[in-house]
């Protein structure tokens, strides 16, 4: 739209400068015709009825009829002709005749008595160097034959104020298409300001800062706010139908799964089976948690990592594991504080299963989002196998306890909430794994 705007308005100032140009250029030749039309009279009063000149007359004002260089005269008559030296040729020599051709010839016969009928008409021409004139000519008859009186100036002289002009007028031209353009500009950002707030409140409603937008619009975006708001409470509707459903679903199968448990206790094996559908269930009913819409739930950072590293680090304190956290304080992740521990918690345990003798947690804002790092000292993932590992039941170590869906959940939580689970090598050795997660609104 801009340059759309913008195009026009060059096109619209050029059309117009064209437009002033031309103007000026026949107020100018007007103005220049009327002079020489001025010195044709002169040269006509020094001409008799019978096609004689004043020569002494015409001495008398030749300071007029050459008021700046470059400016000719000429009287061609029976007598002869008389006028500037350097008289240019001038095209047409003569003034056409009713039919385009030459003027009549007088008829035979006692000369007619003088009559100004003509009038002066354009004749430009050029000189020998090559600079073009402007004239205006007559021819009048006399007793002894037509007199043709020429007066001739420098079409520099129409040049010359046509560019005096037309440079502070470019100027002011240029300057009122800058103005447009700033105003176009303006009025685009006015035009675009409620859509803008408008992608502000979808925004805040997605990191949990708001519920609905704002339905007070302008007529164009009013319908638009309204279907927003309807769509928004559709999700909510839905979202929490599948977390009825999921808690439902967990409720039904914890009793059953943990009763088979405690009965296969005493076989390893099967009891192995039976944990592996444990957390299969957990996966799927975590993925099935999220999958409608991502949570508009605020959870704060740092007291969850908190919890979080001393839980694990009592979990793992056989094996002399120490878990550290560092996050700031004013930092929140606009999800569930149950999804949150379920991304976080299954990369740190993952990573203090596998490290040797520490993790450490770190969390940064950056921008929207939030960088969760989980690091460990363990003997990392090859980078060939780094894909493989997010992967649900993929396991590239098999002397291990866990089931291949921790790194999963972790990556398919974070994704489902719009964010992305990064796997890289630490420095000094083991893995860390970095996870992207939506960065609640500042609560006033």
């Amino acid at each position: 739209m801009v340059l759309i705007s913008g195009a026009a308005i060059l096109v619209a100032l050029l059309i117009a400068g064209w437009g002033l140009a031309s103007a000026l250029e026949g107020i100018v030749t007007r103005g220049l015709d009327q002079r020489l039309d001025s010195e044709i009279a002169v040269l006509a009063s020094a001409v008799d009825g019978r096609g004689a000149v004043d020569r002494g007359r015409i001495a008398q004002r030749r300071g007029l009829l050459e008021p700046e260089p470059g400016w000719r005269w000429r009287i061609a008559g029976p007598d002869g002709m008389i006028g500037s030296g350097d008289f240019p040729p001038l095209l047409p020599p003569h003034p056409p005749g009713p039919d385009g051709g030459p003027p009549p010839a007088l008829p035979p016969g006692p000369a007619p008595v003088p009559s100004p009928v003509d009038q002066p008409h354009p004749a430009d021409g050029h000189t020998e160097q090559g600079v073009r004139v402007h004239a205006r000519q007559i021819t009048i008859p006399s007793l002894r034959g037509p007199v043709t009186i020429t007066a001739a100036a420098p079409r520099a002289v129409v040049a010359r104020p046509i560019r005096a002009a037309l440079v502070p007028l470019l100027a002011m031209l240029a300057g009122l298409g800058a103005l447009l353009a700033a105003a176009s500009l303006i009025q685009l950002r006015l035009g675009l300001r409620p859509l803008r707030r408008l992608r502000e409140e979808v925004a805040a409603i997605r990191t949990g800062e708001r519920a609905r937008v704002d339905e007070d619009q302008p007529a164009e975006l009013r319908p638009l706010a309204t279907e927003l708001n309807a769509l928004t409470a559709d999700s909510e509707r839905a979202l929490a139908a599948a977390r009825a459903s999921a808690a439902n679903l967990a409720h039904a199968l914890k009793t059953p799964v943990a009763t088979l448990a405690l009965d296969l206790a005493g076989d390893p094996p099967r009891a192995e089976q039976v944990a592996r559908i444990d957390a299969t269930i957990r996966h799927h009913l975590a993925r099935a948690r999220v999958q409608l819409g991502a949570s508009r739930s605020s959870t704060a950072l740092r007291p969850a990592m908190d919890d979080l590293a001393h839980a694990i680090a009592r979990i793992h304190a056989d094996r002399g594991i120490t878990i550290s956290a560092e996050a700031a304080e004013d930092v929140s992740v606009a999800m569930d504080a149950h999804d949150l521990d379920e991304v976080a918690g299954n990369l740190v345990d993952n990573a203090a299963r596998h490290a040797r003798s520490k993790v450490s947690i770190a969390a940064t804002a950056e921008g929207r989002q939030v960088r969760l790092c989980i690091t460990d000292d363990g003997p990392g993932i090859p980078e060939a196998d780094r894909i493989r590992a997010t992967q649900a039941g993929a396991r590239l170590d098999e002397r291990g306890d866990g089931h291949g869906f921790g790194l999963a959940i972790a990556r398919e939580l974070a994704e489902l909430h719009g964010g992305e689970l990064i796997l890289d090598e630490a420095p000094g050795g083991g893995l860390v794994a970095c996870v992207l997660l939506p960065r609640a609104a500042a609560k006033e």
